[in-house]
């Protein structure tokens, strides 16, 4: 398996990262995807992800929540240059309109500029959106043509925005906990709406862990529940969940091989 999106770099796994990672391999996990947010924090996950080569993978990238909290035109240039053979994507991304919409102007610009990031570098995005499907569909369709790829992350919306969303060809959906949470109706749009050729897998750790673990502090290993959560909802085995969005993973991350594991 491979957990696409998991914030191992954060102060959450300061204490045991070893001991998370383990746990990691242990369940099954061959790489973990780690994803920026910010200038100030972007060294550190570097540096973690320099300590586990072929297992912990970069993203570069200016999450919306966190665009205010410096000079963004600096931390997009300071980030920019950051950006090297050792990057998979950009991300984490996007729009966030959850909260409130005081920046939303700043939001879209951030966006867009780290759009054209990916299609400068040839590298796939990696998307934040939560209630901003509007705006996200106007600006990805400014650049259909350009046949961007990537992952949808935290997919958690209706059967429409799914198939808007997959209407996107080189672009996976982020599936995670939420699909195993007993009122979540993320069941029903993945079974109704979405291919399993295009769901990729991920934690979103710390964040959301899934069910049996709902509560606690997520880690890579519990990717695995949301794999059997998949194989019940298409009715399949869990080594096919495995084997297919692993395979969905590498098509849209070329930087990275199945064999380049430890």
């Amino acid at each position: 398996m491979i957990d696409t999106h998991a914030h191992i770099d954060g102060v959450e796994f300061a204490d045991d990262l070893e001991a998370v990672i383990q746990n990691a391999k242990t369940a099954g996990v061959d790489k973990i995807f780690v994803p920026g947010i910010c200038l100030k924090d972007t060294p550190h996950l570097l540096e973690v992800c320099q300590t586990h080569p072929r297992y912990l993978y970069p993203m570069i990238g200016l999450h919306p929540e966190n665009i205010m909290d410096e000079d963004y035109h600096h931390a997009l240039n300071q980030l920019e240059s950051m950006i090297d053979d050792s990057i998979i994507a950009i991300g984490e991304i996007g729009l966030d309109f959850y909260w409130d919409a005081t920046y939303k102007k700043e939001q879209l610009e951030v966006f867009e500029h780290q759009i054209q990031w990916a299609e400068k570098y040839n590298l796939p995005l990696m998307i934040h959106s939560r209630n901003a499907h509007k705006e996200l569909m106007e600006i990805m369709e400014r650049h259909r043509a350009s046949n961007l790829s990537g992952v949808f992350h935290c997919f958690t919306g209706t059967e429409e925005e799914a198939l808007d969303l997959l209407s996107f060809p080189h672009f996976m959906l982020g599936i995670g906990g939420v699909l195993t949470f007993k009122k979540s109706t993320l069941r029903e749009v993945v079974k109704n709406a979405v291919p399993l050729s295009r769901i990729v897998l991920e934690t979103d750790s710390p964040y959301m862990a899934p069910v049996p673990n709902r509560g606690k502090r997520n880690e890579s290993a519990y990717v695995r529940h949301v794999a059997e959560k998949l194989a019940e909802i298409y009715d399949t085995d869990f080594d096919e969940i495995v084997h297919q969005t692993t395979k969905n993973t590498l098509k849209v991350f070329k930087k990275v091989t199945f064999f380049d594991k430890n």
